[in-house]
């Protein structure tokens, strides 16, 4: 496996990094073990004062970490500065609220006293993707940490800039040396790790495929695992619904980070009546959108992160246009750009048993499926092997609410673009995974939720 910096808006070799050998991940995972006893005994106080000052970095330096997130995986510069951002309020949320998360909770029974308390698990690997090479990480190692445990990173092999700037916050910010680590390792190095005692517990965001092999493994040694995987959201747009506003929202849903986003809207389903108004005003949205280099502040969409993604995703759009699919526009990749890119696409005449609709479509392309009525709506909404996040527009917010509760997803906006928030729980079901990170549901993934009973 080789860990390399390639520019995927021109297909260059920038760097690369040699991985980490059997020693060095032996050397760092005692490291590990001895960090785990310091970090686990320091007060959450001293824990939130080190994690500040990751926050104040990051926003000090946002442009500096911005530009390697750009350069290594083509997200437009500014929403490349977005994600940094974002990384310092989960750091800032965690440090302000983690003692109420984890404090002890105290129930009323027979006994003179009973309680439950929060103990951290020891050392987490965490199997992080390059969509958001950043938030992915700190969304997974913040809470953890900010529980007791360690981190063991291993990130994705076209991210290396992003994996050894975020380790070395942590280690500016003085947590003690293998509080956080990032390994340079491949699969095998992966399964011995999970095999190995030390490690208590896994979380991965990934493939379905990364989380099946995974779980497996995990499962085998009788290992806490978190799985983030794929979505195939449905964005339901009913026939009372502000159809322009929906439109906007979600052309910024679909092609936020080129459509590279679990939680995009990906299959627009949408009344019968209003389909016609909704794709003309879909289609302006997409027409607005600026594709060009990543570092350009006018960029809206880059190029794909991977050029055997875009021709994966090139693969998909086609075999989905012979079956009848139509491109109302794009469906291609522009030859004036040498890198991975493809156009910002809108196809109609899309059903189930097309890859567009069964698969997950990791690009910039939206799908519309038209339905005669709600009831086929929902039934089509469910019909994935996903169930990450969906989204519903209407003016009846009681209608949609009641709708939400059919919906087999992980979480359900109304009249909202699905995004993470440090203050919500996030995660799927089905083949989107299982266990939930952020929030207080977060936090608590990766402790002992240990009872204890005192009579007098």
């Amino acid at each position: 496996m080789r860990f390399a910096t390639v520019d995927p808006s021109t297909n260059r070799l920038v760097e690369s990094v040699r991985q980490h050998r059997w020693r060095q991940v032996e050397t760092m995972l005692r490291r590990a073990v001895a960090a785990f006893e310091i970090n686990r005994t320091n007060t959450i106080n001293i824990r939130a004062k080190k994690m500040k000052m990751i926050a104040e970095a990051l926003i000090v330096r946002t442009d500096e970490f911005a530009q390697v997130i750009s350069l290594e995986m083509g997200k437009p510069i500014k929403e490349s500065r977005a994600e940094v951002e974002k990384c310092a309020w989960i750091c800032n949320y965690y440090a302000d609220n983690a003692k109420h998360f984890l404090k002890d909770e105290l129930i009323k029974t027979e006994y003179s006293t009973s309680l439950v308390t929060h103990a951290p698990l020891g050392i987490i690997l965490a199997i992080m993707p390059w969509n958001f090479p950043f938030w992915q990480v700190f969304r997974a190692a913040v809470p953890a940490i900010m529980a007791g445990n360690v981190v063991l990173l291993k990130h994705a092999p076209n991210t290396p800039k992003c994996a050894m700037l975020i380790e070395s916050l942590f280690r500016e910010a003085q947590f003690a040396e293998g509080v956080f680590q990032n390994l340079f390792i491949d699969h095998k190095k992966v399964r011995w790790l999970i095999e190995r005692p030390e490690i208590s517990g896994v979380t991965l965001t990934g493939s379905e495929e990364a989380g099946s092999r995974i779980a497996e493994v995990a499962g085998k040694h009788i290992k806490k695992t978190v799985l983030e995987l794929g979505g195939s959201d449905p964005f339901i747009v009913l026939q009372d619904a502000n159809t322009k506003k929906a439109a906007e929202v979600g052309v910024k849903s679909r092609f936020l980070n080129c459509g590279q986003s679990c939680i995009a809207a990906k299959r627009f389903i949408v009344i019968k009546e209003i389909a016609r108004n909704f794709i003309d005003l879909m289609t302006d949205e997409i027409r607005k959108l600026q594709v060009g280099p990543p570092q350009e502040e006018t960029t809206t969409i880059g190029p794909m992160a991977r050029e055997d993604l875009a021709v994966k995703l090139d693969k998909q759009v086609r075999a989905s246009m012979k079956m009848g699919a139509r491109a109302i526009i794009g469906g291609y990749r522009p030859k004036v750009l040498k890198g991975a890119y493809f156009a910002p696409t809108l196809l109609v005449n899309v059903s189930p048993g097309m890859p567009v609709f069964d698969e997950e479509v990791f690009g910039p392309v939206a799908s519309i499926i038209t339905v005669n009525n709600i009831p086929e709506a929902i039934e089509l909404a469910n019909k994935t092997r996903y169930g990450l996040g969906a989204s519903i527009w209407t003016v009846s917010t009681d209608q949609a609410q009641r709708l939400a509760r059919h919906i087999q997803a992980g979480s359900v906006f109304i009249n909202s673009m699905v995004k993470s928030d440090p203050r919500l729980p996030f995660g799927g079901i089905k083949k989107s995974g299982y266990g939930r990170e952020l929030s207080g549901h977060g936090i608590r993934e990766f402790v002992n939720v240990k009872t204890l009973v005192i009579e007098q």
